[in-house]
């Protein structure tokens, strides 16, 4: 397949994925496997573009982040608490990665635990939809300490290829009440540090590997910049869909991919 259209296509799968509750991850791996192009010459190209679909989220929340900044200088309770709680939620995450770092990273080459990891997933959707209680909270700011400790744990389940960042924090944030649009812009803006976080990481360990050989920097151009005008799109729209009609769509949908990829697997 041609470079230019295979990063287009990736561009477009990291834009649609990301905040989803569908796996960005999972969904890029199972890619890997349906195109049939190379995975290893593309990894480093995954993780470069993963900042296109980061700075979708400062664009549209950069009026929060603005507020949370200047209030810090004042000391405000507010911007304290919002800065705090994302700090708490964050932490986990960044002792978990650099803990198993590796072990991750040969999990990421298993398109099979991608497919039940989805289906899992799927069916956890459904549970917490059904007898989660969300109500209102009053934004990131007004929780605690122990609901923001508990979402960056239940974040940490997502290290699993298929599992979803956005899924398991925004899932894990109903389970405790709090509700689905605080717990969507919740995950929106956990994703600043954690994916920002770990994409450093990544380049810092292949940093060397960008833009040589067959994916080079126009490559990886196209797939940033295609993230971040389709994940712009995303994000509002799935605020807007999941504030009225929740989440259920999204478990079916990972069920139904998680057991087409599993009989793909079998029948290939």
């Amino acid at each position: 397949m041609d470079t230019t259209l295979t990063a287009i296509l990736l561009g477009i799968v990291e834009g649609l994925t990301e905040f989803l509750p569908v796996s960005s991850t999972g969904h890029l791996i199972l890619a890997t496997e349906l195109l049939g192009y190379d995975a290893e010459r593309w990894a480093v190209f995954n993780i470069a573009i993963q900042p296109g679909a980061i700075l979708a989220v400062a664009v549209l929340y950069w009026r929060t982040f603005w507020e949370a900044f200047i209030g810090l200088f004042r000391w405000d309770p507010k911007a304290v608490a919002f800065v705090r709680n994302l700090l708490v939620a964050f932490t986990p995450a960044v002792v978990l990665g650099l803990a198993f770092g590796d072990q991750i990273e040969v999990m990421l080459e298993n398109a099979t635990i991608v497919a039940w990891a989805l289906i899992i997933g799927g069916f956890a959707i459904l549970a917490v939809e059904h007898y989660a209680d969300p109500q209102e909270s009053g934004g990131v700011a007004a929780l605690s300490l122990r609901q923001s400790a508990l979402v960056g744990a239940v974040q940490c389940l997502a290290m699993v290829p298929g599992v979803s960042r956005s899924g398991a924090t925004i899932l894990g944030a109903m389970a405790m009440g709090v509700d689905r649009k605080t717990a969507a812009e919740f995950s929106f803006f956990l994703a600043l540090p954690t994916l920002t976080g770990a994409t450093v990481l990544q380049l810092w360990k292949h940093g060397s590997e960008i833009g040589t050989g067959a994916v080079g920097w126009g490559e990886i151009a196209i797939g940033f910049v295609v993230a971040f005008v389709v994940a712009l799109a995303v994000i509002k729209a799935f605020v807007a869909y999941i504030s009225r009609h929740g989440f259920k769509p999204f478990a079916w949908y990972r069920i139904v991919i998680g057991v087409a990829a599993l009989a793909w697997f079998a029948l290939r």
